[in-house]
């Protein structure tokens, strides 16, 4: 087959390169016709090229140039002309130049398009996943897939530098509980067991702790089972980070310094060198989720003191119960409809609110709130207002509300219950109002570590503890005397980095000492012989001086995400599956030939429907 080397690539022309002759190579972009001339836009990964064939001049050339269409793989040897007076295209980085077409060469055809390949492709994500070779050819995603790339390598190029050693994890491991389902692979070899793929390489990253590596990163492949929902995916990549010798503080330290010099390398944006903190309680009490989202305001606040002036037996009750009462202040809010104030109502309604209380302030409130308490007129109409007709003044100057606000409320006498679901309004609102919008030309990256989590939290299902995030966290030293008596009260050395609403990573200090380890596993359900058949290779470890350690593990897809300005971590992913663990393009997963199952010795039992 004819070949036509490349030369230059159709992002690197100049007007300096004007008289050169050239070959390029890749694909048609666009092809169209004015006055018999042909332009055709030639792309590759780095950009793209006008070609030029004007039949009068190179005759031999009009039928080539005919015959393409788009996405055909082409060669095309020219030269290098500045482009006419009037016509520089400055959108373009090759605007200034054109390429005189001298030979054409067809390398493959293409197919009718399932779809066209512009900047940003606008097919429905199925049908892009079923066509994500043609998919990842748009520019946008190129875009991103570079972006990943150079995160990764950002990431390699700090950690380096640091002092960390990039050692791989196996994926074939022993069955832990982590969390989430296991994907298990059965063994040819030893009928009836069975490997599983690594939810996260937590155990092994210990032990490279007890092996005296010291500090440790990769870029890990993980794997988890769970039920189709949202953005999950199940496989996914994560910086996994341990460090030996080293506290809360260092791991923090070190994480704002991967990240500053990730963000200055790849965006060219300056972050903080240091990062906001808020304990998990705080960041609850304000926001009404651990993962609070920093751009916007609108934090929750405490309605408790303004109950009991009031007659809203509802809010009494819950203070009674030992629960609370929040409100958020939607700022001009007074003017949304009572059918949005119910859409906002539902929402709080999923997070078990059993409803969703609200006050506006009228017009005159400047004037009504300068009033004296207990005059019959109030500053506050609709919803809940007549309960709070007596104090309304007070209200007003309490939580800040002015004319034209709008008061949101939840209450319940589950403390947790009334925050959480008035955090998801706040969310909503935030999504709603573009109060958190990401401008590509400025974008606004807002951190915050979530620290102080509770160890342990109740499982009501099964009636036991479970470990909040996993069994090998350190609890908190002043916890370690009550640690039986009273795990609800227990804080473990934990933290979360949150960017923009989400959690980016987690990550704890370990438990190192094999009798604390033993109490947290009791504590958590397991005898000593269970624990033993689960981790004892871990706390055999143990027992042979490891070190102090802990670590962090960022999440790359959701870290590339979010740099990008995305909100889902599919389009930062080459082959991602869709929203039910499915790839449309490969069909997996799939049935496999009987002669496949016979070799593990597993037979497939199909359930009855219905």
């Amino acid at each position: 087959m004819e070949t036509m080397k490349r030369t230059v690539t159709c992002g690197g022309l100049r007007g300096t390169d004007a008289g050169k002759t050239v070959v390029l190579n890749g694909w048609v972009h666009r092809r169209r016709d004015h006055g018999g001339i042909s332009f055709i836009n030639m792309r590759d990964r780095w950009g793209i090229t006008q070609v030029v064939v004007d039949p009068v001049l190179k005759p031999e050339l009009a039928a080539a140039a005919a015959e393409l269409r788009n996405e055909y793989c082409i060669a095309v040897e020219g030269a290098v002309r500045p482009r006419p007076s009037g016509m520089v295209n400055p959108e373009m980085a090759t605007g200034e130049i054109e390429v005189d077409a001298e030979r054409i060469l067809v390398l493959n055809k293409s197919s009718a398009l399932p779809f066209q390949i512009d900047e940003e492709t606008r097919a429905n994500e199925d049908l892009r996943l079923a066509y994500r070779y043609l998919d990842l050819r748009s520019a946008a995603m190129q875009k991103r897939i570079r972006m990943r790339h150079e995160t990764a390598f950002a990431v390699r190029e700090w950690m380096t530098t640091q002092g960390f050693y990039e050692i791989e994890t196996p994926t074939f491991i022993k069955s832990t509980p982590e969390g989430a389902r296991d994907y298990l692979v059965p063994s040819r070899l030893y009928p009836g067991k069975f490997y599983a793929l690594p939810q996260s390489p937590q155990l092994y990253k210990q032990l490279l702790m007890a092996a005296g590596f010291e500090k440790y990163f990769q870029i890990a492949r993980c794997y988890r089972d769970e039920d189709a929902r949202g953005d999950r995916q199940p496989e996914f990549t994560q910086i996994d980070i341990e460090m030996s010798f080293a506290g809360r503080d260092d791991i923090l330290s070190m994480t704002e310094g991967l990240m500053g010099h990730v963000f200055r390398k790849v965006l060219g944006v300056q972050l903080p060198a240091s990062f906001r903190r808020l304990s998990y309680e705080e960041a609850q009490e304000r926001y009404g989720t651990d993962k609070p989202d920093l751009r916007f305001g609108m934090e929750l606040l405490d309605f408790g003191p303004y109950v009991e002036k009031g007659t809203f037996p509802v809010f009494k009750d819950a203070v009674a119960a030992g629960g609370a009462v929040k409100a958020l202040v939607f700022k001009g809010g007074a003017s949304r409809s009572r059918k949005q104030i119910e859409e906002l109502e539902a929402v709080a309604k999923i997070y078990k609110a059993k409803g969703l209380a609200w006050m506006k302030v009228r017009g005159d409130a400047a004037r009504d709130g300068a009033a004296q308490e207990g005059e019959n007129s109030s500053p506050l109409e609709g919803g809940a207002a007549k309960f709070f007709s007596v104090n309304a003044a007070e209200i007003l100057r309490g939580l800040g509300a002015e004319t034209g606000d709008l008061i949101l409320m939840a209450a319940d006498a589950k403390r947790s219950v009334a925050n959480t679901a008035l955090g998801a309004v706040r969310s909503r609102l935030g999504r709603d109002l573009g109060l958190a919008g990401h401008d590509p030309s400025s974008p606004r990256f807002e951190f915050v570590w979530i620290v102080d989590f509770p160890m342990f939290e109740w499982n009501g299902e099964e009636s036991r503890w479970e470990a909040a995030h996993h069994l090998f966290t350190w609890p908190q030293e002043q916890y370690h005397a009550v640690l039986e008596s009273d795990p609800g009260q227990v804080k473990g050395d934990l933290y979360d980095l949150v960017l923009n609403g989400y959690e980016l990573a987690s990550g704890s200090i370990r438990v190192h000492d094999p009798e604390l380890q033993k109490r947290i596993f009791k504590i958590a359900g397991f005898s000593d012989e269970e624990a033993e058949r689960r981790f004892g290779f871990l706390t055999e470890a143990f027992k042979y001086g490891a070190p102090p350690h802990g670590g962090i593990a960022p999440g790359l897809d959701r870290l590339v995400m979010l740099m990008a300005g995305e909100s889902s971590i599919k389009e930062v992913i080459a082959f991602p599956k869709n929203s039910f663990a499915v790839n449309p393009m490969d069909g997996s997963p799939s049935e496999v030939d009987a002669k496949q199952l016979d070799e593990l010795n597993i037979a497939v039992m199909k359930k009855e429907k219905g």
